[in-house]
């Protein structure tokens, strides 16, 4: 008989160690950790406490991930509230810096609208290759500072920007402008990074702006 077919035998009689109860107390097998022989029922208690290190891991990293979660959630409700309080533009662009550089500790946020007129920032022209890539963005774009035109919209702080995220903005009528954050952290904005959360924000800045414009 060989190794194999003891096993398959095993297998196939899940009752065998409840008719022969005493030979688990009898079998012996190396320690996991160790170079003595232990019992098999010892070796079995030794495989479950593994597992159940294991799972209690796992439990600890799930719930921080759902604490994260709430947290971030937290902010971009207190950011919704902002932005729904804001009555005019000048107003709703102080909520929303503010809100991203405090609350969401990003240290630069920009964006552009070719939708209305004033004499701020925002409403400089970008050009047409921006505004092409803008409308064809799917959803939120993050990775590595690759001199996007975007990025000269941080001013001087742009050259130290390592990492980006952009956000188009747009109501039925199409996309009519794009908000860009950035970071001197390579690794804040990443292209397998969850966008989720991202999306909201671009949902709402879209929905207040088009509200103003």
């Amino acid at each position: 008989m060989q190794a194999e077919d003891v096993a398959n035998y095993l297998k196939g009689h899940p009752d065998f160690f409840e008719t022969y109860a005493e030979l688990l107390a009898e079998i012996y097998v190396p320690h996991p950790h160790g170079g003595r022989a232990i019992p098999l029922a010892e070796r079995q208690v030794l495989s479950l406490r593994e597992k159940s290190r294991a799972l209690e891991a796992k439990l600890a990293e799930l719930i921080q991930f759902g604490e994260e979660n709430d947290a971030i959630g937290d902010k971009v409700h207190r950011l919704g509230l902002a932005l729904l309080s804001a009555a005019a533009l000048d107003a709703f662009l102080h909520a929303l810096y503010d809100a991203l550089r405090e609350d969401f500790s990003v240290p630069h946020a920009a964006l552009r609208l070719w939708r209305g007129a004033g004499a701020r920032a925002e409403f400089a022209a970008a050009s047409e290759a921006l505004m092409r890539f803008a409308g064809e963005l799917t959803h939120p774009y993050c990775g590595a500072n690759a001199n996007f035109e975007a990025v000269a919209w941080f001013g001087e702080a742009g050259g130290h920007v390592r990492s980006v995220a952009f956000m188009p903005l747009r109501d039925r009528d199409g996309t009519f402008g794009m908000l860009a954050i950035g970071s001197e952290d390579p690794e804040r904005f990443y292209p397998e990074m969850g966008t989720l959360y991202l999306e909201r924000i671009g949902e709402m800045v879209s929905a207040g702006l088009a509200r103003l414009l």
